[in-house]
């Protein structure tokens, strides 16, 4: 007998083939049929009925921050419900494990800082107890709903190894091979790689640049090194918001012919208003296939719609000049702010061709005042900071720190929405195919009061497909699920094929979509997070069980913690 019968639907297999009317039959977290309509006959536990619905993979995320919320919410929402069958986690350097206790504190505030996760959820709902990698994973096999994978943060290696000298310090030849031995320890356990980060906007609890920024380069190669020893293990990097000259483009490079394995960068975000920056961006993949090395880069499928505030700082703080605010508490904070003459040279200083690509955010009259949090300011919600300036006679820097003092700097600002328009979209989708981008970028499980790119599978079907047809479903499904599957090395994943795993999304090509943003006060210590429904997914199958049925939640966790070298293989780059 058949554990579950999906009958009556299309399937869309991820391998790129053209969809076709067939049945899928299930046992034991397996596919064990796939035939034409009505061609299965063996009865089944659970029969779906998938009639006018597609039938395909289950979604991979390859860059997510559920480290912490796995601990509380063994769905790793909203993803699993955007149909999401398997995550990666630990990227840019943020693992929580391996973990001493004197560093807890210090990772929990650099997650609320720079990953902006609530302090207070990280305190109330992960019970940091353990030590170890193996520990880390060991305490939530059996207790999640999806596959879930975990890289090995470099700024959790530094601060383990090095205590506060990881912050400010370059390691001692002691110290780096402390962290090697760490590394390999964690990647034996079965971390699925190493991550690392030197973007100037990741900054710790401290505003100071988290502790991988303060790397050297011969540190991060002979880190990526360990990788090389263990098999299906990968390499996740970012390497800063702005063009890439000869110098990053090397450094990732280097990285990649060092682990042997592809290094997937972190962020491609396309738009018609910056095509010369994404094609110097991906630039970076033809010179590391040159010289036998493979980047690739992750993009953000949709435009970003972004919350920011200046309690975080986030994103403010990228902005020339700005850094040294926030190393100062919200008290001392809002003082200088009250300053005429140091706001004058903030505002200065943001304009400054300095602040790069950010530079872009500081036509402060643009922003739209998104959440407020004090009486005075509730007439200003949804409202325009320059119309508002217009309206008090302020100039629209001032205005927008006048308003943002009266919440206690928690005031929650808007930037315009970039590249929404049809060219965007129309470039958006040529990266979508390009073989030097995977899509993905979903930073799901952080930012939580910030972004909603958590909802990019439902983004590509609904506005890429559905709505905008600039591609067909097919190959949408195949970015998806079959493409960030082989990046990684997913064994048996990222296709619906008969013996491999059955991690199944079942929804209505009609009305899929992704519903609106809203907030959603369902975190430990009540903390709130921005959240959105999954408009026409009915079913969602990890390992053969359903965990996801409409927008409710089975209670089931057959999700397996996926090890390097167990459930992945065949990630080495050529002659690697």
């Amino acid at each position: 007998m058949l554990d579950v019968l999906i009958e009556g639907g299309t399937l869309v297999d991820g391998s790129g083939a053209p969809a076709r009317p067939a049945d899928v039959g299930i046992r034991d977290g397996r596919i064990v049929a796939i035939e034409e309509r009505g061609g299965i006959g063996e009865p089944a536990k659970q029969t779906i009925d998938a009639r006018d619905r597609i039938v395909c993979p289950g979604f991979v995320d390859v860059h997510t921050h559920y480290d912490a919320q796995v601990f509380w919410d063994p769905t790793l929402s909203p993803s699993s419900f955007h149909g999401v069958t398997s995550v990666m986690a630990g990227n840019c350097g943020f693992s929580i494990a391996p973990l001493v206790p004197e560093a807890g504190d210090y990772l929990m505030r650099m997650l609320a800082r720079v990953e902006g996760m609530p302090l207070e959820s990280l305190q109330a709902g992960v019970p940091w107890s353990w030590r170890s990698f193996a520990e880390y994973l060991g305490a939530l096999e059996g207790k999640l709903a999806v596959n879930a994978g975990f890289m090995v943060g470099h700024s959790a290696l530094r601060r383990v190894v090095m205590g506060e000298r990881a912050v400010g310090h370059v390691a001692s030849e002691e110290e780096l091979t402390e962290m090697i031995e760490l590394l390999r320890e964690s990647l034996a356990a079965g971390g699925m790689g190493f991550s690392s980060t030197q973007s100037a906007t990741h900054n710790d609890g401290d505003g100071q640049p988290v502790p991988s920024r303060h790397a050297s380069r011969d540190e991060l190669i002979a880190l990526a090194a360990v990788v090389r020893d263990f098999p299906g293990t990968s390499i996740e990097f970012l390497p800063g918001a702005t063009a890439f000259g000869e110098s990053e483009k090397q450094l990732m490079t280097d990285l990649s012919l060092a682990a042997g394995r592809p290094v997937n960068w972190n962020v491609l975000a396309p738009a018609a208003a910056n095509e010369e920056l994404v094609d110097n961006q991906l630039h970076a993949s033809d010179y590391a296939r040159e010289r036998g090395a493979v980047v690739v880069a992750l993009t953000v499928p949709q435009p970003m719609t972004v919350r920011i505030n200046l309690h975080a700082g986030f994103v403010f703080d990228a902005l020339w000049g700005w850094a040294d605010l926030f190393k100062l508490g919200v008290e001392e904070r809002m003082e200088r702010l009250r300053d005429p003459a140091y706001r004058a040279q903030l505002d200065e200083s943001a304009q400054s061709e300095k602040s790069g690509l950010i530079r872009a955010l500081a036509v402060w009259g643009n922003l739209t005042v998104d959440q407020t949090f004090s009486k005075a300011n509730e007439s200003y919600l949804g409202r325009r900071v320059g119309d508002i300036a217009q309206e008090l006679g302020k100039s629209d820097f001032d205005t927008m720190i006048d308003i943002a003092l009266e919440d206690g700097l928690r005031t929650s600002y808007m930037p315009p929405k970039f590249g929404d328009d049809e060219a965007s979209w129309a470039l958006r989708a040529k990266v979508w195919q390009d073989d030097r981008a995977v899509i993905g970028a979903s930073d799901a499980g952080a930012h939580l009061d910030m972004i909603d790119t958590f909802a990019f599978s439902t983004q590509v079907l609904g506005n890429g497909v559905r709505k905008r047809q600039l591609l067909d479903l097919e190959e949408a499904i195949r970015q998806l699920t079959d493409v960030p599957a082989k990046l990684y090395g997913l064994k048996e994943r990222g296709q619906l094929r008969v013996r491999w795993y059955a991690d199944v999304v079942v929804f209505d090509p009609n009305t899929i979509e992704c519903g609106e943003t809203y907030t959603r006060f369902d975190l430990p210590a009540d903390a709130g997070r921005l959240y959105a429904d999954a408009i026409g997914i009915d079913h969602v199958l990890v390992n053969g069980v359903e965990i996801v049925r409409g927008q409710s939640f089975t209670g089931k966790t057959p999700g397996t913690i996926l090890r390097a070298g167990r459930d992945t293989g065949g990630v080495s780059i050529p002659g690697a």
